[in-house]
């Protein structure tokens, strides 16, 4: 058997004590090709039945693919560092199973701003960890909004809309972003100055009714994150408009957002909620230590996990005999594709704190304990053959 599937396997029933191993409950015969022999079985309406199998069919994950590595440390990258700040990623160039969605740990020092710029290929949503800022975006209507945030707050630019962030207090700031592509990264965005300072002059002249010469003082390259004076907070505007449109949400003070489950507690904002964000949702998870987010898989979207606080334990279903299970701490990054199984435990004496995106608007979640207990208890049985009818009758609430 597959190493990373028996590791799975070992570990793959969370308890309040951790991971505990299933290896008693899997018979000998799982380790039998259930393979038969070409054209057995009949053909068309000429189909027949087998001889019985194996009672629990093996699969091989080298049939389907390695299980690959959905885990790595986003605060163990290099980081990008410019004159204000810095910023550290993970894509898909950096795990490859991330296609779906692209993560930021972006720092501004007091009087840092990352300059004005867009995404040509992503939206970007971000949860803001720590100190206040302030972003400007102006969006195809000609529209420009202010907004100014805090601890718990989100906000959300869809994709192409042109915006900026800066700190504003003496205090630095600190957020994760979020990107509904995996392709996404911090070195492909569409900054002002690198395109000022790849236009020929005479056309910026012409664009701005300046001269040519009046542009050889701007910056050579892009700025990216750019030092500057200090903006205290009395001075910094907060004017968005139009309201109903606003590209801010309040995640931690919105009581719609609330979401609490047995183990701990969720923050979420969907399209419901928060109309502008069409093409993503996401929140804040606290898992309480010795608990546990339950077996779960979100049918319409990939998730991205950025751990603030905390050690835990992330297992992975994949399908066809493949899963992994990885810890996880503080800094650390996840991605669980769309339909993947997974839950999440907390494994140390801190609350485990995690900021989690999908990249659909919509929040879709389908548990595994809420599956077996509305399923026939006759079904159970069959499926889980051998188990004791005073275990099945624990977890099925039908007759």
């Amino acid at each position: 058997m597959n190493n990373s599937r028996r590791n799975f396997l070992g570990s793959a029933a969370i308890g309040v004590g951790g991971f505990v191993t299933l290896a008693n409950a899997v018979a000998a015969e799982t380790l039998i090709s259930d393979h038969g022999k070409p054209g057995e079985g009949g053909f068309g309406r000429q189909s027949t039945q087998l001889a019985p199998g194996a009672t629990v069919a093996y699969h091989d994950p080298k049939d389907v693919a390695e299980m690959p590595e959905f885990t790595r440390s986003l605060d163990g990258s290099t980081p990008k560092v410019t004159s204000g700040g810095w910023a550290k990623e993970s894509t898909e160039h950096q795990l490859p199973i991330m296609t779906g969605l692209a993560g930021v740990h972006m720092f501004l020092n007091p009087g840092g701003s990352r300059e004005l710029h867009w995404h040509a290929i992503a939206a970007e949503w971000a949860y803001v960890i720590a100190g206040r800022c302030q972003t400007t975006v102006l969006d195809p209507s000609g529209q420009t909004e202010f907004n100014n945030y805090v601890p718990g707050d989100l906000w959300f630019f869809p994709k192409g809309h042109g915006h900026s962030i800066q700190t504003i207090g003496d205090e630095p700031c600190h957020f994760i972003l979020s990107f509904d592509n995996g392709a996404f990264s911090e070195h492909g965005t569409f900054s002002i100055t690198d395109w000022i300072d790849l236009t020929p002059k005479d056309m910026l002249a012409k664009n701005f009714g300046l001269t040519p010469a009046a542009f050889n003082v701007f910056p050579k390259g892009e700025t990216y994150i750019q030092s500057g004076p200090i903006v205290p907070a009395s001075m910094a505007i907060d004017a968005p408009w139009p309201k109903e449109s606003t590209h801010k949400f309040s995640l931690l003070k919105d009581v719609r957002a609330r979401r609490d489950f047995d183990g701990g507690s969720f923050h979420l904002a969907t399209v419901e909620e928060w109309p502008i964000a069409k093409t993503m949702s996401g929140g804040l998870m606290v898992i309480k230590p010795g608990q546990m987010k339950e077996l779960h898989w979100n049918p319409n979207a990939n998730e991205f996990h950025y751990y603030l606080k905390g050690t835990g334990q992330v297992a992975l279903f994949g399908s066809g005999g493949r899963g992994k299970v990885a810890n996880v701490k503080a800094g650390d990054s996840a991605y669980i594709p769309a339909g993947y199984g997974h839950a999440m435990v907390n494994t140390g004496t801190e609350d485990l704190e995690m900021v989690q995106t999908w990249d659909s608007g919509r929040f879709e979640e389908i548990t595994l304990k809420h599956w077996m207990e509305t399923a026939p208890k006759y079904l159970l049985s069959n499926n889980m053959a051998g188990v004791p009818d005073s275990t099945l009758s624990k977890i099925s609430q039908t007759s």
